[in-house]
């Protein structure tokens, strides 16, 4: 169960780090930036361009890493659009769980659970499979074959939704409640 504890964790983890002088490994307060939420999102047009070479090559393997980054780099877009820096997968994907059930965007919960890293062994995730694929031996798979316009229509969709966030004029803010760490 994420709370608002944990995401709230992020930001003090990384404030801390910061204080030592060591790199954050959580999420920091920056400036909105909806420069770097472009470029973010460019990175991840980019990527869905990379798995049509990489299918054209049958070089399946590269083809989940490029959906997860896609997928991944339109979460980073919604967070510099908050003017949230982040380090870390698990802090990102908190919070936009947290922002999108406090109803300040709307974005697909599953585009949220394809980024979540897990800790329990039974629970996978997109982030499982980018490293099956970059670290197994495989480079083939009829898997990756079979499901490939499904998942270049989930990232297409998850951009589309990101632009609409990352685009708006609808000024989005951090919520209060994470403003205020103790």
């Amino acid at each position: 169960m994420i709370t608002e504890e944990n995401v709230k964790d992020c930001f003090a983890s990384a404030v801390k780090d910061e204080e030592k002088g060591k790199k954050h490994k959580g999420l920091l307060f920056t400036k909105p930036n909806v420069e770097e939420s472009k470029s973010y999102i460019a990175k991840a047009k980019e990527n869905l361009g990379f798995c049509e070479i990489y299918k054209q090559m049958g070089a399946d393997y590269k083809i989940p890493e490029e959906w997860f980054y896609a997928l991944y780099y339109c979460a980073l877009a919604i967070l510099a659009k908050f003017g949230v820096e982040s380090r870390s997968q698990r802090c990102t994907a908190l919070f936009l769980r947290h922002v999108r059930e406090k109803g300040i965007i709307e974005y697909d919960r599953e585009f949220i659970d394809r980024i979540t890293v897990h800790k329990e062994k039974e629970k996978e995730s997109d982030v499982d499979e980018r490293e099956k694929a970059r670290y197994g031996s495989w480079m083939k798979s009829e898997e990756v074959r079979q499901k490939y316009d499904q998942m270049m229509n989930l990232c297409r969709k998850a951009i589309a939704q990101c632009e609409e966030i990352v685009f708006s004029d609808k000024p989005i803010k951090v919520p209060e409640e994470l403003l205020k760490l103790e």
